[in-house]
């Protein structure tokens, strides 16, 4: 299961209220890329997808793939905003190390 904090609900509340396409939620993906191995990938999403698990929390629903599952159990995603950039950061158990941006894991 993901934990999403207040700030990353608020985050996803607000591009879910401003996209202009139907959008149900929010998909966390994990894809082989990125300067440490693997890469988190997100967007707004719409439709639930085969082998997805969908949860729910303060009424954002969460889209995993069957694929990613295994890489971001008991993961939490926040949102922060800095002086020099603002974006959703990822506290993931499974991670052995990460890239200085935070944005790549192995």
């Amino acid at each position: 299961m993901i934990t999403l904090t207040d700030n990353a609900v608020a985050a996803v509340k607000t591009a879910l209220s401003r996209t202009r396409e139907q959008a149900e939620g929010f998909r966390i993906m994990v894809q082989t890329g990125g300067c440490a191995g693997f890469k988190y990938i997100m967007g707004l999403e719409s439709v639930s997808r085969q082998g997805d698990v969908i949860t729910e929390t303060d009424g954002i629903k969460l889209f995993v793939d069957a694929d990613s599952q295994p890489h971001v159990a008991g993961m939490t995603v926040d949102f922060v905003t800095g002086l020099d950039s603002s974006g959703f950061v990822f506290d993931n158990p499974n991670a052995r190390d990460k890239c200085g941006c935070g944005k790549s894991f192995s």
